[in-house]
């Protein structure tokens, strides 16, 4: 009888690796300082345990091989099994030569026959004394042939050596760690703790001990230099006062023993009157570290292949949609290109295609014709208008044709007519929106919109008649129109210190407009709105002419059937967080929508992150609902990898990602930083400066203080360096370098069928909030250009990688429907949590009081319209109103045109 596949004996095995597993995890979130005095006596027993049990399981897997147990035939899979890698190594170790000599403490080798019980050497022991004496070589075996012929299996010394330790890389690092952050390091728990971690990497292949080490230096995956720096500098000078000094080990020894061909620099040789003083010790170490990560990535990416599922690899086709797919395989005989899809036989999508295109032309022309009669009754609402309301029907009908297509292919969105309508339409309700709460007096938007208005108008003052030597006009939204007006600015008497004067952008004619929008006509209040909130005059001009944002076109009434999955930013209060809780309110009393805060934390990794995100998601999925990301700031990675762990993950995360009808249907992205900021590079340079000119000064100072006095220093910095909460910031400050945002977007996997919507914004000097001068100017200065909302460039904050450029890069990128650039910062969404930084100038202007709605209700609105997200069955609402459909006589030449055209009925 062919034996089951968990047999009683690996099945308990499996739940006691699992236990440890579990300990360790609890332990990396909760170690160093004093409130964990205990942890390290708990930490002894199950460490010393798991460390006997690797060395149990290596001999019984040896038994088990030689066949002493078992007189049958083994299976065919047994067979392989008993020659795996991992069978090999085990053999290899039990084979490897003992140690032959022994460092007496006089400093000369020994023989080992002279040594007694107590003074035999730990394997750690043994790797650092032999660090300079050539090894004799291992044992070689050869992998048994499977697939391929004997002559292309591969010698074990050029295939990974896993080893074979129940602890895993990752959780001896995490143990090691917890060991160097300890505040009880000179006890001999802690000691002998550290000690039984040193034996086990030992016991096992070089490549352990450098998975390991990488490990420490990637407390988010991304690899951090600067960490594994800080904790190699706690690791060197680790304390072994408990043991005799026949025991000690020279932690340099056995560095160089695990890195051949490293070097690792020793402190006393960088202080005052060492041989290297001039060169910086810190330096010398971080090299050491950021080649230990360059080693690492082969360990790096057997992690990411043993524990991440890849749908597809980089040479497969990108998921297109049909329409696209066959513009991209319809070529004719001659070798051009069919031009349009009546040139293909007709099926049910080509045909909902073209009556989705005919009911959007037909809109179009009937809302330019409306646009015509708003003009000539200015004073006239949509709602009163014929052509208004034969336009808005049109509309409706496009956009429960473009539903249609949706449903009959997926991936219909990526399509540029579709994209291109979709955009405007999340541009529409943006100013909606926008519109609405100024109508409705919402929070302090009146304020808020007219402290806009008066800055754009205060931006055309400045530039009216204002000629280069070419004769044009320096566009206002110009990096030099941008110096112009921060010089004009700071030689204002407002910007001196304890100036009385008034602020210069409150300039006559701009106080009271949207104050009073019963005095203001609709239109007049949609242009002022186009003018003083979005950033590019190329796309003001198309909205003051695009129907769909004159005619202010709401959705039916009703609850939508979808739940937020919200994720902020680096700086945030996780789950008991304020951000934009007042529009979530809101947006959940108008439409039924829940909103689900990730208790996400301040500065730390996107794992961690992640991994809190991940907990919400599962929360949204019991509710039996669709749900949708909103990220904020670095919030959107965190939201993007949580996305991509459960793409990657097993068939139940899969599972709650992809569902129908409760899965991932849409993102939002707030000033996103997926791509990074300049701010990371630019304070990793000026770090590595400041350390550098700190360990100079304190060379300078060593002439006049004791060595206990140094020694004292340098352990507080080391316990500083190697503390829990550096460690954590580290992994956080790591998201914001190229290094941590190319090894996520590497990895990362995101699903096609998404469509993303972004916010951006930049920064003008009357949309500069005072506590964010500062950081603005020094983007401006280190980038060069003042594209940007004080964190984030304008050209980064998309819905899609910009400087990695792979297949998931270009699903992304063919998902990003994007957003029109507004005039705001990046502190948009926020109100309460600054409340502490505002200052008079900030008042004045209404800095902070930002229209909350529109980060949220404009992105819900238009998944909405577009089928995206349904309305809860009980309350579904399909308004389709039959009163136009006989000809109506005010309808346009061009309407009649285009429905002939297209062959679309209004009859």
């Amino acid at each position: 009888k062919r034996p089951s596949d968990w047999q009683p004996f690996d099945l308990r095995r499996i739940r006691y690796v699992y236990t440890i597993k579990k300990k360790v995890k609890d332990i990396s979130e909760s170690y160093g300082g004093l409130s964990f005095l205990p942890q390290s006596f708990f930490v002894s027993i199950f460490l010393g345990e798991a460390t006997r049990a690797s060395l149990r399981a290596s001999n019984r897997s040896l038994k088990m091989g030689s066949g002493l147990k078992e007189d049958r035939a083994p299976w065919p899979a047994e067979q392989e099994r008993q020659t795996s890698t991992l069978g090999k190594l085990r053999r290899r170790r039990v084979y490897a030569p003992q140690p032959s000599s022994y460092l007496q403490e006089s400093g000369q080798y020994g023989s080992a026959e002279h040594l007694s019980n107590d003074d035999m050497l730990s394997p750690a022991g043994r790797v650092a004394s032999q660090n300079n004496i050539t090894p004799r070589k291992a044992r070689s075996f050869r992998q048994a042939p499977t697939d391929v012929s004997e002559s292309d299996s591969a010698d074990v010394d050029t295939i990974y050596d896993l080893g074979d330790s129940l602890l895993g890389p990752q959780d001896v690092a995490i143990l090691l760690q917890a060991g160097l952050a300890s505040s009880m390091k000179g006890s001999t728990v802690v000691q002998l703790n550290q000690r039984m971690l040193l034996d086990l990497m030992a016991s096992q292949p070089k490549s352990f001990a450098i998975a390991v080490l990488a490990e420490i230096g990637m407390p988010g995956g991304e690899g951090s230099p600067r960490g594994l720096c800080s904790a190699l500098m706690a690791l060197l000078e680790l304390d072994q006062s408990s043991f005799t000094k026949f025991h000690r080990i020279d932690m340099h020894a056995l560095l160089e023993g695990w890195l051949p061909g490293l070097k690792i620099p020793k402190r006393e040789d960088y202080l005052a009157g060492g041989r290297w003083a001039r060169q910086s010790y810190y330096e010398s170490l971080y090299g050491v570290a950021q080649s230990i990560l360059e080693d690492a990535e082969t360990y790096m990416a057997l992690k990411g292949h043993i524990q991440r599922v890849r749908h597809h690899v980089e040479t497969d086709p990108l998921p297109l949609a049909k329409e696209l797919e066959a513009d991209s395989v319809g070529i004719s005989i001659d070798g051009s290109h069919h031009q349009d899809l009546t040139e293909r036989p007709e099926n049910k999508l080509t045909h909902a295609i073209e009556v989705a295109k005919g009911k959007i032309a037909a809109a179009d022309a009937q809302g330019k014709y409306a646009v015509v009669d708003m003009g000539m009754s200015p004073h006239s609402s949509v709602d009163d208008l014929e052509s208004c309301k034969i336009a808005t029907s049109l509309y409706r009908e496009s956009f429960e044709a473009c539903a249609a297509v949706l449903k009959l292919a997926k991936l219909a969105f990526q399509a540029d007519w579709f994209k291109a309508f979709y955009r405007r339409n999340y541009d529409a309700l943006m100013i909606k929106s926008v519109y609405d709460n100024v109508v409705d007096d919402v929070d302090n938007v009146r304020e808020w919109m007219d402290a806009l208005r008066r800055g754009d108008l205060m931006l055309k003052k400045l530039f009216e008649g204002n000629e280069d030597e070419h004769g044009q006009l320096t566009p206002p939204n110009s990096p030099l129109a941008f110096t112009r007006v921060a010089e004009s600015l700071l030689r204002s008497p407002f910007h001196q210190s304890g100036s009385s004067e008034k602020d210069p952008l409150r300039i006559e004619g701009g106080e009271a407009f949207f104050s009073n929008p019963e005095d203001r006509t609709e239109q007049e209040l949609i242009a002022a709105i186009i003018d003083s909130l979005f950033f590019y005059q190329e796309e003001r001009d198309v909205l003051k002419n695009d129907p769909l944002v004159r005619l202010l076109i709401p959705n039916p009434p009703g609850k939508y059937d979808f739940t937020i999955v919200c994720a902020f930013g680096v700086i945030t209060e996780g789950e008991k967080g304020s951000e934009l809780a007042a529009a979530l309110k809101r947006l959940k009393k108008e439409r039924g929508v829940s909103a689900i805060r990730s208790d996400t934390g301040t500065a730390r990794s996107f794992e961690y992150n992640a991994s809190k995100i991940e907990d919400a998601i599962e929360e949204a999925s019991k509710m039996g609902r669709p749900w949708g990301l909103l990220g904020y700031s670095q919030g959107c990675a965190n939201a993007l990898m949580a996305e991509s762990l459960l793409l990657s993950g097993s068939p139940y995360q899969q599972k709650i990602l992809m569902s129908k009808g409760k899965g991932l249907v849409c993102r939002q992205m707030l000033f996103s930083a997926a791509n990074g900021s300049l701010h990371g590079p630019a304070s990793d340079v000026k770090v590595q400066r400041l350390i550098t000119m700190a360990e100079s000064f304190f060379k300078y100072q060593q002439g006049y203080c004791s060595r206990a006095f140094i020694s004292s220093v340098l352990e507080t910095l080391n316990s500083t360096m190697d503390s829990a909460g550096f460690h954590k910031f580290i992994g956080g400050a790591q998201t914001f370098l190229p290094d941590g945002n190319r090894a996520f977007w590497r990895e990362a996997q995101h699903l096609p069928d998404v469509p993303s919507t972004v916010l951006r914004g930049v920064l003008e000097n009357h949309t500069t909030p005072e506590s964010l001068d500062m950081l603005s100017n020094l983007l401006t200065k280190q980038s060069g250009s003042a594209l940007h909302d004080s964190q984030v460039h304008v050209y980064d904050a998309v819905g899609h990688p910009v400087y990695t450029i792979n297949r998931n890069g270009r699903v992304l990128e063919k998902s990003d429907m994007g957003g029109s650039v507004q005039r705001t910062h990046h502190w948009s969404p926020l109100d309460e949590e600054v409340a502490f930084v505002k200052t008079k100038r900030d008042i004045e202007r209404a800095a902070f009081e930002c229209a909350k709605d529109r980060h949220v209700f404009p992105w819900v609105d238009v998944n909405a319209r577009f089928g995206f997200i349904q309305y809860a069955p009980k309350d579904r609402v399909l308004e389709k109103d039959d009163s136009w459909l006989p000809i109506n006589p005010k309808l346009s030449p061009e309407l009649k045109n285009e429905n002939e055209a297209n062959d679309v009925r209004t009859t």
